[in-house]
């Protein structure tokens, strides 16, 4: 057992999905040529004036909403001064003593992490390291940023992995940011501190600085936590704050400079933009914005359609995915009600749903996460929730079996226009369901193959698979296994 424990905090800088950046009309997005999205505001020109992005405020909003926030309806906007190659104005646009957010949390496997605030602020540019040179891409300065500030309430490097993957997970629910790392939508600054255990001062932290990967941001913090833990035992314990780096290529963090405070940056309100008010309209439609959370549906999935907790994230952990599979369930309850005469509003189809409901959403979840996933983007998907739906009816009904299942949605992934039930008919698909029929070709094979049926008779029964796969050869997989066994067992 560690004689320290380990006391980690977070500064998340994700970057809004809007049109325009920050504080100006310029376009904010990725892949355009090098300092072509720049303006004389962006670019800190003098005499140029700011303007607040109000599509940026509502993001920043719903996104402190969802992380349990409280929001101050009357903030402001800050100086941080810093000189700097990808810092044009010499500073940048921040918030210091009143941010739009206070006292959050985020609950991870029962713990809440807390948040401490969360502020708006324009991003800086982009520095390029090349050929011995430092070139600057300016088109990324001035995009807008929610920075979000934990407590130091992680233990574990592993906590803060969860925890980052979590609120990336929440940020591309609400449609704020598409919290890519490796595009730098999502970059990450980690505090860590050791103390002995049952201590409960805070001693100096350090900070590792624009971590751009989950792997990066555990690796690092494993390694500081490790070379702490050495410092400690030779009573050398950290003295002061400082920033670090993370090598990648060495596996160890490298010594950047002390760390700056808040006095360092002379912060003082920002002369060019008036307080910023949060309306009770304004605050309302926010709330009212908000989607079902992933943590929420999850929970949801594993007590409504019963599948296992694991099976219900791999879903919600694909947006996209998790409601398409909803939607064919939706498909599938209608099916269900129309095959069977029912209203659905009606007593009787309540009932006959809560029935067949859990069958249901296991076949679903089976279908899509087995043929779909892998195989298919979803956003590229052509098949409707209806037609999967009418699919997994002729499988739930053994009109078809499953390897004809997966003929037909094989030509569904293509783009064939018909529906499954005439893809069945025309590719000759349709289960033999028929109890003539199927004993006919039972009797066939025990006849075709009496020294089997013999052993069988005296008490060999793992030969039944053998003629249930004879059956099948014979009506080249259409037959319905499960009658063709049951036929069987009396024709032996």
């Amino acid at each position: 057992m560690s004689k320290y424990e380990t006391i980690i905090g977070l500064e998340i800088h994700l970057q809004l999905k809007t049109q325009s950046k920050m504080f100006c009309s310029c376009a904010n997005k990725d892949n355009a040529e090098v300092n072509a999205l720049v303006c004389p505001v962006c670019l800190g020109h003098p005499g140029t004036l700011p303007t607040v992005n109000q599509e940026a405020i509502k993001q920043g909003l719903v996104m402190a909403l969802a992380l349990n926030c409280k929001i101050n309806t009357k903030s402001k906007f800050d100086r941080k001064n810093y000189f700097y190659p990808d810092l044009p104005k010499g500073y940048q646009i921040s918030q210091f003593d009143i941010p739009l957010a206070l006292n959050g949390y985020l609950a991870i496997d029962n713990t809440k992490i807390g948040i401490e605030r969360l502020h708006l602020e324009e991003d800086a540019a982009k520095n390029i390291h090349k050929g011995g040179q430092t070139l600057t891409d300016f088109n990324r300065g001035g995009t807008p940023l929610a920075e979000i500030v934990t407590k130091p309430d992680f233990r574990s490097p592993q906590q803060t992995t969860e925890f980052l993957q979590q609120l990336r997970l929440i940020a591309r629910y609400l449609g704020v940011s598409d919290a890519d790392m490796e595009k730098g939508h999502l970059r990450v600054d980690a505090n860590i501190s050791l103390r002995p255990v049952k201590d409960k001062k805070l001693y100096p932290k350090i900070e590792i600085k624009n971590l751009n990967s989950f792997k990066a941001v555990a690796k690092a913090l494993v390694f500081e936590e490790e070379r702490q833990k050495k410092l400690w035992d030779r009573k050398k314990a950290p003295q002061d704050t400082e920033t670090r780096g993370w090598d990648e290529d060495k596996a160890k963090t490298v010594l950047q400079r002390g760390k700056e405070g808040s006095a360092d940056y002379r912060y003082f309100p920002e002369p060019d933009l008036p307080p910023l008010i949060i309306t009770n309209q304004l605050l309302d439609e926010a709330k009212a914005s908000l989607p079902e959370l992933p943590l929420a549906k999850q929970k949801r999935f594993t007590k409504e359609y019963k599948l296992r907790d694991k099976d219900a994230k791999v879903l919600v952990n694909q947006k996209d995915w998790a409601n398409y599979y909803e939607g064919v369930l939706s498909d599938l309850r209608a099916w269900l009600f129309k095959a069977n005469g029912l209203q659905a509003d009606s007593p009787k189809a309540s009932q006959l749903w809560n029935k067949h409901k859990e069958k249901l959403a296991r076949l679903a979840f089976n279908w899509i996460t087995t043929e779909l996933f892998g195989s298919v983007d979803v956003k590229e998907l052509k098949i409707s929730g209806e037609n999967m739906a009418e699919l997994l009816s002729l499988i739930y009904e053994k009109k078809i079996n499953s390897s004809a299942g997966q003929k037909i949605l094989k030509e569904m992934i293509q783009g064939a226009d018909d529906d499954p039930s005439r893809i069945a008919e025309r590719l000759n698909l349709a289960q033999i369901d028929d109890d003539s029929t199927l004993e006919d070709l039972a009797i066939k094979v025990i006849m075709s193959n009496p020294e089997q049926a013999k052993q069988y008779k005296a008490g060999k029964e793992a030969l039944l698979k053998f003629f249930v796969g004879k059956v099948m050869q014979e009506s080249k997989g259409k037959a319905n296994p499960q009658k063709v066994e049951r036929i069987l067992k009396k024709k032996l």
